[in-house]
């Protein structure tokens, strides 16, 4: 009989951890003054060529800056520009798009709609021939991240969105502006981050009596970037866990991009990924990756989650899916986006009906700087990774509320349970 490997444990520390308990919640949130700024905004939507589809998660960037933001699950787009770059042009990029520009001067400010083309991408001969399999390639790209990624630390300011629904009615919503100190992937420093603004509403009344509530807040999609924490997902003992295969080519920024899927070989019997990486073809860059864990043990990937329940509750996780982008500037490669999106079903003894819950939360970086370590936020202004954010309602009620920072664009479901957040406070107000 042959042996089966031992699959390395894995620290999913902040990464997909599922804390639930009843009605618990702790946490400080901070808030900073909004910096006086001018800035004009544009709103808009980005599409295909066609006209029929959106185009999600495409990156915008003020050219010239490090001013960004991305689109929606539905394609629309809020960008805030200082007015001091308005005659810079709009960059609007997505892994298999051509890229767009145009100067600001001639983008209009609403309603505004971006089509973006297919690029279609033939790697050459030699690009196609370069790695003996890609297995070889995928090792390779993370033995020349240090080449690939940025040589210090950065101070990011990103945009953080949580939202949990039971079925399809959102029962809670947080969201929130944060600085992200991101050290270099090449050392074993742990980024930093620390709350600038937050604002967060939570139904009880729709939770079943069980609060569920993702802990690590921004800390769950930081740990997505693979690049500066790669033993989440790919190590020397875990590379051969996983059949990797060539797909067909794709591009990003106008540059050809290997397409690599991989997921687990059969006789590994651990939940592990299933997903594909795209790589610059020429610097050996990772500049996305989209996967799942594989659950068909539901009880050993329930374990994965779980951190704290009641005892009465069984707890069925029914997705698990995770993204990140990256973005370049001048030959370097830095985390741009992340998205965790996880379903679960909920069964309680003695309940006829299970109830069923997604957690989705996502972080965009919207600036960024170059910094010394001696400029990284003090200890006691930093949050833990097992932070969660807590209930704070009164930011709804302010349409100026983030001011000039930039913000991902609500979908129209967030949308509607902003105002009815909003409804709900001014009833409460009378």
């Amino acid at each position: 009989m042959r042996a089966q490997p031992q699959t390395p444990k894995r620290n999913f520390r902040g990464l997909m951890l599922l804390l639930l308990a009843t009605l618990l919640f702790s946490a400080t949130t901070l808030n900073a003054q909004d910096a006086a700024a001018e800035y004009t905004e544009f709103r808009g939507k980005i599409l295909d060529s066609d006209g029929k589809d959106p185009v999600v998660f495409a990156t915008l960037l003020v050219t010239g800056t490090n001013i960004s933001t991305v689109s929606n699950t539905e394609g629309d787009y809020l960008l805030k520009v200082p007015n001091e770059y308005l005659n810079a042009s709009l960059e609007v990029s997505l892994l298999g798009f051509e890229t767009y520009t145009a100067s600001l001067s001639e983008v209009p400010k609403s309603k505004h709609k971006i089509y973006l083309t297919v690029e279609i991408s033939q790697l050459s001969e030699i690009s196609v021939t370069r790695f003996a399999d890609a297995n070889a390639l995928v090792r390779a790209v993370f033995r020349k991240r240090g080449d690939n990624t940025l040589p210090q630390t950065a101070r990011m300011t990103a945009f953080y969105r949580e939202t949990i629904k039971r079925r399809n009615r959102n029962v809670s919503l947080t969201e929130a502006v944060v600085d992200l100190y991101k050290q270099p992937s090449t050392n074993n420093i742990k980024d930093v981050v620390a709350l600038d603004k937050a604002r967060k509403s939570t139904d009880y009344r729709r939770l079943d009596t069980v609060a569920l509530k993702l802990q690590g807040g921004p800390f769950s999609t930081l740990y997505l970037d693979i690049m500066k924490y790669p033993e989440y997902i790919f190590t020397e003992d875990t590379y051969d866990l996983y059949e990797f295969s060539l797909e067909s080519s794709t591009a990003v920024n106008d540059r050809p991009v290997y397409v690599v899927s991989f997921k687990q070989k059969d006789f590994v019997l651990d939940p592990l990924y299933y997903g594909e990486l795209y790589i610059d073809t020429e610097t050996l860059a990772l500049t996305s990756a989209e996967y799942q864990l594989l659950l068909t043990d539901k009880k050993a990937a329930s374990a994965l989650f779980v951190k704290r329940k009641p005892d009465d509750i069984v707890v069925t996780p029914t997705r698990a899916s995770y993204r990140v982008d990256y973005r370049e500037k001048d030959g370097r490669w830095f985390y741009g986006y992340g998205s965790v999106d996880l379903s679960f079903k909920i069964n309680k003894k003695r309940k006829l009906f299970n109830s069923v819950y997604t957690l989705n939360s996502e972080m965009a970086v919207t600036n960024w700087e170059l910094i010394t370590n001696d400029q990284i936020v003090r200890p006691k202004d930093r949050l833990r990774p097992s932070v969660v954010i807590t209930d704070e309602i009164s930011g709804f009620s302010d349409p100026n509320f983030w001011g000039a920072r930039n913000v991902i664009e609500p979908e129209k479901s967030i949308e509607t349970a902003i105002n009815k957040i909003q409804r709900q406070m001014r009833r409460n107000n009378k």
